[in-house]
């Protein structure tokens, strides 16, 4: 048996009402957006009643415990901030379009993802450096609930690591405003205060980001299996499959259909509600 857990940023009452129904009594505990009922299975009914109320829900193992694990894994674009970055970028030379095409073909899992990045940033060639500053000041912005998790991901005492398709440019600023203990993602080549229309070095892609978890759990001396991953698409599939809970947040459908637990209506603090115990 496991606990039901549904959530989303403001929990309907009829939500709760509706799954006390189904179940026959009223919730266990609830804590701010989110009801809890122990000792209960699985069922299609629940995961349908929870899709037409557009609430997440959740079965979480009885015994989950934060001290279960050591390491959270995220994703950058879509996933810690609000946007795409590339697109963005895109936005400032007028070819958002074609970019954000790519962008979802690329997330969908219907591309290849270097492939992709590396047509992407062609289209970039001959930007301003400065577009990058502008993104990052006048369209960043986190996601709801992000530096709740982060704050108690570090309450916690778990190391954090950052790991984007995206541009180091975003990255490591964000590692310094949140506190984050890792970032890597791709290098985007300048000349002469320009963008040259390529990328530095390797692609930060699915293969990568799952070596790079493993890679840091082995520094850490813990198994992969004590870190959780969160991440929106494709690209995000195997660093998911390498933790101990993969997380979908806003995500892609074949995304969502492979993870754990999916957040479709939550903030990224409803992962807060994936344990059982302190």
């Amino acid at each position: 048996m496991t606990e039901l857990v549904i959530q989303s940023t403001t929990l309907p009452e009829a939500a709760i009402t509706a799954f006390g129904n189904e179940l026959g009594r009223s919730p266990d505990a609830t804590r701010g957006h989110s009801a809890r009922w122990r000792k209960v299975a699985a069922t299609p009914e629940l995961k349908a009643l929870a899709e037409s109320h557009q609430v997440d829900i959740a079965f979480v193992p009885e015994n989950r415990r934060r001290a279960d694990f050591s390491l959270l894994v995220m994703d950058m674009d879509s996933t810690l901030i609000t946007i795409e970055c590339i697109d963005e970028i895109a936005d400032r030379i007028g070819v958002k379009p074609q970019v954000s095409a790519i962008t979802e073909a690329a997330m969908r899992g219907e591309l290849d993802f270097a492939g992709a990045l590396r047509k992407r940033v062609a289209l970039l060639e001959g930007l301003e450096e400065s577009a990058l500053e502008a993104v990052y000041e006048e369209r960043l912005r986190l996601s709801p609930g992000a530096e709740e998790l982060i704050r108690f991901a570090q309450e916690s005492g778990w190391k954090t690591l950052l790991i984007s398709g995206g541009f180091t440019y975003f990255t490591h600023r964000l590692q310094a405003r949140l506190g984050l203990d890792h970032a890597m993602a791709n290098t985007l080549e300048t000349q002469a205060g320009r963008l040259t229309g390529r990328v530095l070095g390797d692609i930060v892609d699915a293969d990568r980001k799952a070596t790079e978890l493993r890679a840091l759990a082995a520094r850490l001396g813990v198994e992969p299996s004590r870190a959780i991953a969160i991440g929106d698409g494709a690209n995000d599939l195997k660093m998911m499959g390498a933790s101990g809970m993969g997380i979908a947040y806003r995500a892609k459908p074949v995304v969502r259909q492979q993870a754990m637990h999916a957040l479709n209506f939550s903030g990224l603090d409803g992962v807060l509600n994936l344990f059982t115990q302190d």
